[in-house]
């Protein structure tokens, strides 16, 4: 077995706690059977045999579930666990000890020529269901989360997570998510749920709710420092504080209107003396 393959196979049992025997790995792994066609396949597409090339890739992907254009460019030792699902352009390039989980594409965001898929550098690992979408470029290191959905460039060694993904790193947070965290902390301080749609719902009243928080969020850090000044004038203003807020005061009546499914229905029944009386009252 050459070199490359080797290590290829190395590979799936450094990151596959499934794995028990090379002759299993060997005949029965669909991400390392996508990415022995391709290195033929790319080697047919370097050669100028593109329809051939296309029409292996094509046959790859019939056997394994995972579509590799033949103009990708892969590096060693990459791994695509499960892999069905996995979609990578012809413009990708992809670095050592990259990791691919099912359901991920590297796909591009526009029809011009060119280079239009993203660049892995080296050891990235990319969540199951993710899009890295774009000609970016994903810094080495780097992890995308499950279901993420990348178009800007993620730095070396951070975490892209979320829709549309945004990064955190060791000791320096995307503003982004610290936009994201004085809002969740203007929810929890107002005590209950403002609204009923994710954060990135393109609703135009979740987007006004949105700037107030943001307008709130400033006014309360500003509300903050002055406060800080006065209790060092006058200690007095430290022991004062303000009125929480709860769901009945912001909500209104409708705070208190129970579901019409958790109120029993009371059967009326009318007494003897009520159905005396209508009775004898006289009927025109």
């Amino acid at each position: 077995m050459p070199m490359g393959m080797r290590e290829d196979v190395r590979a799936v049992f450094e990151r596959d706690p499934a794995a028990r025997h090379w002759f299993e790995v060997v005949t029965t792994s669909p991400g390392l059977h996508a990415i022995w066609l391709h290195r033929i396949n790319h080697r047919l597409w370097r050669w100028n045999f593109k329809w051939l090339a296309r029409f292996l890739a094509m046959f790859a992907r019939f056997l394994t579930g995972i579509e590799i254009h033949p103009g990708a460019k892969i590096g060693r030792r990459f791994f695509i666990d499960h892999g069905m699902g996995v979609v990578i352009g012809e413009t990708a390039e992809i670095g050592d000890d990259c990791t691919l989980y099912h359901g991920v594409t590297l796909g591009g965001t526009t029809w011009n020529p060119g280079k239009r898929h993203p660049t892995l550098q080296d050891r990235v690992v990319v969540g199951a269901g993710a899009k890295v979408l774009g000609p970016i470029v994903v810094g080495e290191g780097a992890r995308i989360g499950s279901n993420a959905v990348v178009t800007r460039a993620v730095p070396a060694h951070a975490t892209a997570l979320g829709i549309p993904a945004r990064f955190m790193q060791k000791g320096n947070a995307d503003p982004e998510f610290e936009v994201e965290k004085r809002r969740a902390q203007m929810h929890e301080k107002a005590g209950f749920d403002l609204y009923a749609l994710g954060d990135d719902m393109p609703d135009p009243i979740a987007k006004s709710i949105h700037a107030i928080l943001d307008q709130l969020s400033a006014v309360d850090e500003k509300m903050h420092r002055i406060g800080t000044h006065l209790c060092e004038v006058n200690p007095r203003y430290c022991e004062e504080t303000l009125p929480a807020l709860d769901g009945v005061q912001l909500m209104g009546d409708l705070g208190e209107i129970p579901f019409q499914s958790d109120v029993p229905e009371e059967p009326v029944i009318a007494s003897a003396e009520q159905t005396q009386s209508d009775s004898s009252e006289p009927r025109s």
